[in-house]
């Protein structure tokens, strides 16, 4: 009895881990979603190095106990799978938002992003920025603009000259 004991200690302490360690971390309701569809689920979110997983409520509300994250609490009703994200803050977010626009039976529940408890609408907002790259690219074109456009200026001016000397 004491190893079964042991080792649901052991999983509520990894899930604890996760919860205070993760990036961000989503928990949907998956309910409806046949195997073809959570293996594809599964997938989209393993390419971006988000660990999905199943875990029982009661051993969830430990390790959100354990985390000092209770207020996820309220969510852990029926059937429960969390995302887990080190790296990427939007991942999860952005692939199961998508997801569940083309899935209804996929049911965002809440969340923790960098430590704190997250609503399903701030979840919502998140899932719409674009990931690093985007915003990099973003970045770059607005510190590029002002360069391309003396650029201009300088081009049209000197036309100007040429045109006045010919």
């Amino acid at each position: 009895m004491s190893k079964i004991i042991e080792h649901k200690k052991q999983i509520v302490s990894e899930i604890a881990d996760k919860l205070r360690n993760s990036k961000s971390t989503i928990l949907v309701d998956y309910r409806g979603l046949d195997v073809a569809e959570v293996t594809e689920l599964r997938k989209q979110l393993r390419e971006a190095g988000v660990d999905f997983k199943v875990y029982k409520n009661t051993m969830t509300r430990r390790a959100t106990e354990e985390a000092e994250l209770t207020e996820l609490n309220e969510t852990l009703v029926g059937p429960t799978a969390i995302a887990f994200s080190d790296e990427d803050v939007v991942a999860p977010a952005k692939i199961l938002n998508n997801f569940a626009k083309d899935h209804d039976a996929l049911e965002i529940k809440g969340g923790v992003i960098e430590g704190n408890v997250a609503s399903l609408e701030q979840i919502k907002e998140l899932a719409d920025l674009p990931n690093y790259e985007g915003l990099v690219s973003m970045l770059l074109s607005v510190l590029q603009a002002p360069v391309r456009n003396f650029a201009y200026v300088t081009k049209a001016v000197a036309e100007q000259k040429e045109e006045q000397g010919a």
